[in-house]
């Protein structure tokens, strides 16, 4: 998601991005992202502002949706019907618990294969 992010910020205004070693995590672990933004007053870093934000925030809320966060998946709800360019597949539950357990039953018996 680091890269993913980190693009998107790129295409939608940051004045840079960076990918970078995930730091405090353990060295050499992890790939996190980072971005700057000039914002001097003008129209033109404003739009540009309020584009990479919205990108940047909304990929955080939607990660943590896919997680199972209720109030992330309430918000990423929200976010879509006021930005109609929006869109976030939404996590879906598996009712059958004995589907579930097969499948990684099965994952795991390829595994020991």
């Amino acid at each position: 998601m680091a890269v993913q992010n980190c693009i998107g910020d790129s295409f939608r205004g940051a004045t840079w991005v960076a990918l970078h070693n995930g730091g405090g995590v353990g060295w050499g672990e992890v790939i996190n992202g980072g971005f700057g933004l000039l914002l001097d007053g003008s129209e033109k870093a404003t739009n540009r502002a309020q584009m990479m934000l919205a990108w940047d925030v909304s990929n955080g809320v939607a990660r943590r949706s896919w997680t199972g966060n209720q109030n992330a998946m309430d918000t990423i709800r929200r976010a879509m019907k006021t930005n109609d360019k929006l869109i976030v597949t939404m996590p879906h539950y598996v009712d059958n618990q004995d589907l579930l357990e097969n499948a990684f039953k099965i994952s795991q018996d390829n595994l020991a294969n």
